[in-house]
């Protein structure tokens, strides 16, 4: 008996070994530049293991996209539909939690960005975004406010979009705007640290405008 526990243990560890390779691979070099044989490689087993534990390259990308955005889906929904936080509040997790959840994982927001652009049909059939969203306390709330006169855009996309492409769009042109500033790792982390504050406030005055 703790011979056959032992075994399962260890599949166990190869799977998630498996994974987690898939995951760096895919995140960094998206599904048609991977080969089957670079993620063989970075888990250092051999192609015939990996077929074994996931039959396919398809099949293992469909598992870490959908894990992929899943969490992401997860953190926006804890975030979103939090109703004893104030909308102020909201955005200022948002900033702060996927700034430092992109930093530890600079790849993802490239892979989600192709995923969403090439599977949306797929990502809207397997993952409840389309409800996680407009059905949150989010959007409660900002009709609330716009109700009020406290908020003057009335559409709510509006403010979700802003606040997810200041937390985003540095992270994708990371290279970019690196390069033309000269700035190295350690300062552009820094840039990323002083969003966390200047984010909420570009926010609050811009669906105050208008």
């Amino acid at each position: 008996m703790a011979k056959k526990k032992l075994n399962i243990e260890k599949d166990t560890t190869t799977e998630d070994r498996i994974k987690a390779s898939a995951r760096a691979v895919f995140h960094r070099k998206g599904f048609a530049a991977t080969r089957t044989r670079d993620i063989a490689e970075d888990a250092g087993i051999n192609i015939a293991l990996l077929n074994y534990y996931f039959r396919s390259k398809e099949n293992l990308f469909q598992i870490i996209m959908l894990e992929t955005m899943s969490r992401f889906l997860l953190m926006m929904s804890d975030f979103l539909n939090d109703e004893k936080s104030s909308l102020d509040k909201k955005v200022e997790l948002v900033a702060s939690n996927y700034i430092d959840f992109i930093m530890i994982e600079p790849d993802i927001p490239i892979f989600m960005l192709n995923e969403i652009r090439n599977n949306t049909e797929s990502l809207l059939n397997k993952l409840p975004i389309k409800d996680i969203i407009l059905n949150s306390a989010f959007f409660s709330q900002h009709r609330e406010l716009v109700a009020k006169g406290k908020i003057k855009e009335p559409n709510p996309l509006h403010f979700l979009m802003n606040m997810l492409s200041l937390v985003v769009f540095p992270f994708i042109a990371q290279p970019l705007l690196k390069a033309i500033s000269e700035t190295d790792d350690k300062a552009f982390k820094e840039l990323m640290q002083e969003r966390k504050k200047l984010i909420p406030i570009w926010i609050k005055a811009m669906m105050k405008a208008g």
